[in-house]
């Protein structure tokens, strides 16, 4: 698991209306919404309105994006990041959260390309 240090909190409001008028993709599953905005400047917020329920609800709602960040810290592009929860983030199973958080990553763009650790050698 990586640490969300290395990508501080998003946290003025002018921060958030860039990302929201200038994010290169919006990925939209049925349990949270990514708004990803490439950048020299990293950035992550974790938004759950109250439309997600209650505080209890809310601080689980963002518990759980904040898991699936920070899963895969070290393939993430530079960058701006909003994770939007929506009402049934509460009660999703988290394998199916993984599956849409990965597949929200590859088509925005966000992950870094893997580089090959190794070299070939031809045989002589």
């Amino acid at each position: 698991m990586g640490r969300l240090n290395r990508f501080p909190h998003l946290t003025q409001q002018r921060e958030f209306d860039r990302v929201y008028k200038g994010a290169d993709k919006v990925w939209h599953t049925p349990w949270f919404v990514l708004f990803f905005r490439k950048s020299s400047e990293c950035g992550v917020a974790f938004v759950a309105g109250k439309k997600v329920g209650n505080a209890v609800k809310r601080n689980r709602a963002k518990r759980r994006l904040r898991a699936l960040f920070a899963d895969r810290i070290s393939h993430y592009r530079p960058g701006a990041y909003i994770l939007v929860a929506k009402p049934p983030i509460v009660e999703a199973d988290y394998g199916e959260l993984e599956t849409a958080w990965t597949k929200a990553l590859e088509r925005s763009g966000a992950l870094r390309k893997p580089r090959n650790s190794f070299r070939q050698v031809r045989p002589s």
